[in-house]
């Protein structure tokens, strides 16, 4: 047994070492390679996607893996939980035909950069025929790994594992009937002063600011580079090794500043994995929903508090004193929680944010099933935007085009962010039990918040999962009515709204 599981700490480490190439040659791709370089990448992509094929669907690795999950007592729970990961994720690549797996790997490497030349040119039809060829793939790859499920149920499971659209039903469900009504009631409101926002904030200044804001969220610069991209996102190569990056607008200071603590809450997950998991398949996040938990967590329940604009502004102040001069502390705080129905994702509010990705959630599970075609999905997208949320869409490039998700073959990711969001709330009220959270952040010292994470979540990565990790939190079930709640008293109190 001992020579068995030593094999398997080979076969990771040779695992992980093609999987940190490719996702190096990846994030370079997306952040400073010159625009056409993928041309020539995607060769270079196809040998190391082969190379990871054989060692991922190697023959021998599989009577491995049941060998040792066959004597579970005679090995740790770690060795156990990583044999449970690699023959999980064996059976689906082995479950592909090895052609059509490259040929996807392939397309993949190419489709993102196809996805951001249609987006800057708002150019939907440029990008349909590729989204034709993966929404193709991932339904047929589906059906290969689970025959018997139905093709989204599998999608959804492979982000957050025992998601189904029956439990997100209902979740939404609960969203719609609790929330829409609260925000009726806001869209009568006045809103507050923005103008400032969107005054001329010089980008090398905001810079300074994104590096400022890493310090206040604890993050080691030593292991955590911030990088700059269309659509922002976080890559983790290892503890010692996470990306974040950020996309600058010089006239949308709240962009970069979101961005950089919504990013950084995923590289603090990924930074604070356990020592004793590094080199296994279990150094990363459990789920999507988790990490989007930790992300929300730190954009929206820390980033957007009284105390956090209280902390920061003095900072903003320094930067931009000329843009701020006529601007309150009060005045910053409203402006970054006010809620209004918008056309972009990534800049929605909280109150309004899990309608984004309802609408997305609908439309996979239609694309999906076959009852939408990619020829009608702008329609469907522009009048589902109606509908929810009342705004018209005046492009495709802030429309469906918005987000890179589906260029990348990520059907059924979306609808953990809001489960993230969800998981957050209620990790929120648990802390609560423990830290006087709005006294923590004005003293500028976040790192009793981490702690308190790391030893219930970040140190164990995907050793335990999902339902573990809001047991070690919270020593309840998944309960959605604590964001619910959470949204209601905090907008209810901000917008002076009476039941």
């Amino acid at each position: 047994m001992k020579e068995t599981v030593q094999k398997l700490k080979e076969h990771q480490k040779q695992r992980l070492a093609y999987q940190h190439a490719l996702g190096m040659l990846s994030y370079d791709s997306q952040t400073a390679a010159p625009k056409m370089s993928y041309v020539e990448l995607q060769d270079t992509f196809a040998v190391l996607n082969d190379a990871l094929y054989q060692i991922t669907a190697s023959p021998e690795l599989k009577p491995m893996l049941e060998e040792i999950l066959a004597h579970e007592d005679e090995v740790d729970h770690q060795t156990v939980r990583e044999a449970q990961e690699l023959y999980k994720n064996i059976e689906r690549i082995q479950s592909i035909p090895k052609d059509e797996y490259l040929a996807y790997q392939n397309l993949q490497s190419q489709s993102e950069h196809i996805w951001a030349n249609a987006k800057e040119n708002n150019d939907y039809d440029a990008f349909a025929p590729v989204l034709e060829e993966i929404i193709g793939y991932e339904r047929r790859f589906a059906k290969c790994y689970k025959p018997d499920m139905d093709p989204y149920n599998v999608m959804l499971d492979q982000y957050e594992e025992g998601l189904t659209t029956e439990i997100l039903d209902s979740y939404f469900d609960a969203i719609r009937k609790n929330l829409v009504p609260l925000i009726q009631k806001i869209q009568k409101k006045a809103p507050f002063r923005s103008d400032f926002a969107f005054r001329s904030y010089p980008i090398y200044l905001q810079k300074e600011f994104s590096d400022y804001l890493m310090d206040v969220l604890t993050i080691d610069k030593n292991y955590c580079a911030i990088g700059e991209t269309v659509h922002p996102f976080t890559t983790n190569f290892h503890k010692h090794d996470v990306r974040i990056t950020t996309h600058y607008d010089e006239n949308r200071f709240t962009s970069n500043l979101f961005s950089v603590i919504h990013e950084g809450g995923h590289a603090l997950y990924e930074l604070h994995t356990g020592d004793e998991l590094m080199g296994s398949i279990l150094a990363t996040g459990t789920s999507m929903g988790v990490h989007e938990s930790q992300s929300r967590f730190f954009e929206n329940m820390i980033g957007r508090s009284k105390a956090f604009i209280h902390l920061i502004f003095p900072k903003m102040k320094s930067l931009f004193p000329e843009q701020l001069k006529d601007v309150t502390e009060e005045e910053v705080y409203r402006f970054v929680n006010q809620s209004a129905p918008s056309l972009i994702r990534i800049e929605a509010d909280e109150l309004t944010y899990s309608l984004h990705i309802l609408i997305r959630y609908e439309l996979e599970k239609r694309l999906i099933g076959g009852t939408l075609s990619v020829k009608d999905l702008p329609g469907e997208w522009n009048r589902l935007y109606r509908e929810y949320l009342g705004v018209d869409v005046p492009s495709n490039a802030q429309g469906v085009l918005q987000d890179v998700h589906w260029a990348g073959g990520s059907f059924g990711y979306f609808p953990s962010y809001s489960i993230g969001s969800a998981y957050a709330a209620q990790i929120y009220a648990s802390m609560e039990k423990d830290l006087n959270i709005e006294d923590t952040i004005e003293k500028g010292d976040l790192s009793p918040i981490v702690s308190w994470l790391t030893e219930r979540i970040y140190r164990f990565g995907s050793l335990i999962k999902p339902k573990e990790v809001i047991q070690n939190c919270c020593h309840t079930e998944f309960d959605p009515r604590f964001y619910i709640d959470y949204l209601t008293k905090k907008y209810s109190a901000l917008y002076g709204i009476d039941d």
